[in-house]
């Protein structure tokens, strides 16, 4: 998929932090609308998109549970 989206779970990752998870959000939002920047027109939807897989990514991270540790 994207290539610089990097693994936020232990052992790959020790802390998360929000700008972390925001970041992999918006590089996922990207390479699946094929913009970098969307117009004008689309950004509230851009924007939208990118908050609620962020939420998501925290969620599915907070609830991951990685064998012989938590994973958050």
């Amino acid at each position: 998929m994207c290539r610089s989206i990097k693994t936020l779970r232990p052992p790959y990752a020790d802390s998360v932090t929000e700008a972390d998870t925001r970041a992999a959000a918006l590089q996922y939002v990207r390479k699946i609308s094929g913009f970098r920047q969307p117009a004008a027109h689309n950004a509230e939807a851009f924007d939208k998109a990118v908050e609620a897989i962020a939420a998501a990514t925290e969620e599915l991270l907070d609830s991951l549970e990685v064998r012989g540790g938590a994973a958050r």
